[in-house]
């Protein structure tokens, strides 16, 4: 629920234009005048016309990044740190996108040469890693996570400032392909919202066959290469990354395999629920907007409507479109009149307590149990004999990229079924169906057991005799949403095996 300043300084910008194109203004010798004039002036600066506006928004984000401490989805950590972490220190796990070569190393080798260069510095303990992943990226919630809908939604703002909206600006036109570009490089469906806005520009430019030739395929052209490039360096093998993603989530629609919703969903509840309080002031915005500012609504809605084909939802996948929604909120800020300064504290207060609840308290427990874990590696006198199970939803936490310690582990896998079988079921849901049945068959052998269990607390009770005929004991407790459903519980425990005269040490 962020404001973005990319979509702001268009807007503010269209009006200068506007004002501009109504009437001339005589000259005047006046001093104060003639260096507002020089103030005003944008001077191709992608810092705007306030550097005081740009400092604030730098320092707010800074905060932000110590005020987000919550869990969002798991792709944030396995498909960037985790990777990252596993290209540095060659110990890690590689999800099954990795192995299919679903995804590219270009984004994981952004954070990959941060840990180098920490490890090289003699500097990587696990709390630099962490303070790098949260200085990543600038929105409250989700563009401080190392998602690449971040980096997505990041390089669309800042492609969006050198977009030509008053007409044909040839010169800019590498510049905002380039950021397009490597968008499309990190995540294939960072092209969608793009679509409408690069028709646009192509209809408008007058040097239509100079505007391919000379721009977009020579952009496309260096992008691919270096995409392929880097990927064979790390796959071993020539791949194109984008295409197997296409390949999976679009034409095989593997993606359902992780949950499907009805056509609607993104109109009736994802969208709403991403712009928040900022809704009634976007329809508002888009009932007064000028007509130029109609190819950012044909952008929202097209996002939709291309995303509501797809089985699998989630409110990630619309966040680039933010930063073009922002563009009508403002304008219908900017023409209240009496209910402005109303408008506008309704708008601060309400979004600093979503902010401040999601950042701070909302799925919490996932990251703080890692913390816990990575304590116990480093203050633990017999870690060569520890061992941790995790029976949550598979990837409900990090892994490497947090402990930072080869430290065995094991979570319950769930990859999807690529086979086609009609009784396929990961090891969760066999875990799921019976936990206590699954555990006496699992650790037939006391020597098996591992020494640290950590499971939400709903299956507390159900695995209960397990737990006392093993000897383990809750050492540790960590709170993790108002909101348990299903097999997500409320708290997080952590049970350790305590022997007779072999007392493990937390």
């Amino acid at each position: 629920m962020e404001r973005e300043g990319g979509g702001g300084s268009l807007f503010f910008r269209g009006l200068q234009n506007r004002s501009h194109e109504k009437m001339k203004l005589r000259t005047r010798k006046s001093t104060l005048y003639l260096s507002q004039q020089k103030s005003t002036g944008r001077g191709g600066d992608l810092l705007g016309e306030n550097i005081y506006l740009v400092l604030f928004t730098i320092a707010l984000r800074i905060c932000n990044c110590f005020l987000v401490q919550t869990s969002f989805v798991p792709d944030e950590y396995w498909q960037s740190l985790e990777v990252a972490h596993h290209m540095v220190f060659n110990y890690g796990y590689l999800t099954w996108e990795w192995r299919e070569r679903l995804r590219g190393y270009t984004y994981p080798l952004i954070f990959a040469s941060i840990y180098k260069i920490l490890h090289l510095l003699g500097k990587d303990s696990v709390q630099l890693l962490f303070f790098c992943q949260l200085c990543s990226w600038f929105t409250w919630y989700c563009c401080t996570r190392t998602l690449t809908n971040t980096m997505e939604t990041v390089l669309t703002i800042i492609a969006l400032f050198y977009y030509p909206l008053e007409g044909s600006k040839f010169m800019n036109s590498v510049k905002y392909s380039s950021l397009v570009a490597l968008a499309f490089i990190i995540r294939p469906t960072a092209l969608i919202p793009w679509i409408p806005l690069l028709f646009r520009h192509f209809w408008q430019e007058q040097r239509k066959l100079d505007l391919i030739l000379h721009q977009f395929l020579p952009v496309g052209f260096v992008t691919l290469s270096f995409s392929l490039i880097i990927d064979r360096i790390f796959f071993g093998q020539w791949t194109l990354v984008q295409y197997n993603f296409l390949k999976f989530n679009v034409l095989q629609n593997v993606g359902s395999f992780y949950g499907s919703h009805p056509w609607h969903w993104y109109f009736s509840q994802g969208f709403p629920a991403v712009l928040g309080t900022h809704l009634p002031f976007f329809i508002h915005g888009c009932l007064l907007a000028p007509k130029r500012y109609r190819i950012f609504l044909v952008t929202v809605l097209w996002t939709l409507l291309v995303y509501s084909m797809l089985s699998h939802k989630e409110f990630r996948f619309i966040y680039p479109v933010l930063p073009f929604c922002m563009v009508f909120c403002g304008y219908s800020l900017n023409n209240l009149k009496l209910w402005k300064k109303p408008a506008l504290s309704f708008l601060f207060l309400s979004n600093m307590f979503f902010a401040l609840y999601t950042g701070l308290v909302h799925q919490r427990g996932t990251l703080d149990v890692m913390t816990n874990i990575q304590e116990l590696c480093y203050n633990n006198t017999n870690i060569s004999s520890a061992s941790v199970l995790m029976m949550m939803p598979c990837h409900s936490t990090p892994y490497y990229s947090h402990v930072h310690h080869p430290l065995p582990m094991r979570f319950l896998q769930c990859p999807p079924d690529l086979t086609g079988k009609s009784d396929y079921l990961v090891e969760a849901d066999i875990f799921y169906l019976n936990p206590l049945k699954w555990l006496y068959r699992e650790f037939q052998n006391d020597s098996t057991l591992p020494t640290h269990l950590i499971i939400f607390s709903i299956l507390e009770e159900e695995i209960n005799p397990f737990l006392i005929s093993n000897k383990y004991e809750r050492t540790a407790v960590f709170f993790h949403t108002h909101f348990p459903e299903r097999r997500t519980g409320s708290h997080i425990y952590v049970y350790e095996r305590k022997l007779k005269g072999k007392l493990n040490q937390t």
